[in-house]
């Protein structure tokens, strides 16, 4: 049984955000809406801070595990004892998963299946050429990634102040904006000095881009709909945000995408799903 997953990770993100806002106090400052929520942002950074404390200063050591085959049991050993590896077999994120959460309710398909180092094996035989870990279980919703997705939350916490403290469009608009492109800069700049952006281990490059992405995204509809007046043009987006958890439960159970792949060309196999995997997954 997996433990964790992505409604999991939004709840711890979301509780997070929430005791933030209930228990730690604010000043009033008018105009001031940084200042106002100083707290929310040391917790912010204190969050960080143990995340990239673990990922890098944690040390790693050989580990193995098991993949049960229809007529065997396989055994594999990862070579690691490393600190600061981001890789797929010796970062610390899956080493506190193994431990605290168990190999066995961890996330069991392979995640970097569709790196060059494991691409094409077989699940019933790996070649001894291919790495071990290609078949190792990895929970990409794990506990040291919630860490920072729960940063997001609060970072998203601040848009809504904005929006709240503030009537004006235009100073909506400029507050949203010196949140934004400030947090996309430092992204960029840790991501090309050498903090990946690796959504499996949610790093902090990552997680300032997509922040700083969702910001800009969200200043961009603003105009489009509550300057613009462009509400009609956006019904889709607004129907797809109404019922999100909807969909999102159509698509993790398969419901959607068997009902896309009952339209196809001529032959069952020519349908959108298989041409987008095909395309652009398996490439």
């Amino acid at each position: 049984m997996r433990w964790l997953g992505i409604l999991q990770r939004i709840a711890v993100g979301y509780i997070t955000a929430a005791l933030c806002e209930i228990w730690l106090p604010r000043r009033r400052i008018k105009r001031s809406i940084f200042s106002n929520y100083i707290w929310q942002w040391c917790v912010a950074f204190y969050l960080c801070a143990v995340h990239t404390w673990l990922l890098y200063g944690l040390y790693v050591p050989d580990w193995e595990f098991t993949v049960s085959r229809t007529i065997e049991l396989s055994i594999y050993k990862v070579k690691c004892s490393v600190r600061g590896d981001l890789g797929p077999a010796c970062n610390s994120a899956g080493l506190i998963d193994r431990y605290i959460l168990g190999v066995d309710h961890l996330y069991t398909k392979p995640v970097y299946r569709n790196l060059k180092e494991c691409k094409g094996f077989n699940d019933d035989k790996i070649p001894q050429s291919f790495p071990s870990w290609c078949h190792a279980p990895f929970e990409p919703e794990g506990i040291l990634g919630s860490v920072t997705a729960a940063v997001a939350c609060i970072i998203g916490l601040q848009y809504g102040h904005i929006l709240v403290q503030f009537q004006d469009h235009k100073e909506r608009l400029y507050n949203w904006s010196i949140l934004s492109f400030p947090l996309l800069f430092l992204g960029l700049f840790l991501a090309v000095t050498g903090v990946p952006l690796n959504k499996s281990l949610y790093t902090i490059s990552y997680l300032l881009v997509t922040s700083a992405a969702a910001g800009i995204t969200f200043c961009l509809l603003y105009v489009l709909v509550d300057i613009c007046g462009w509400r009609r043009l956006m019904f889709v987006l607004e129907w797809m945000g109404k019922h999100s958890l909807g969909i999102f439960i159509l698509i993790i159970s398969n419901v959607a995408v068997i009902l896309i792949q009952g339209f196809y060309w001529r032959d069952p196999h020519n349908n959108i799903v298989r041409w987008i995997v095909t395309r652009y997954v398996h490439k």
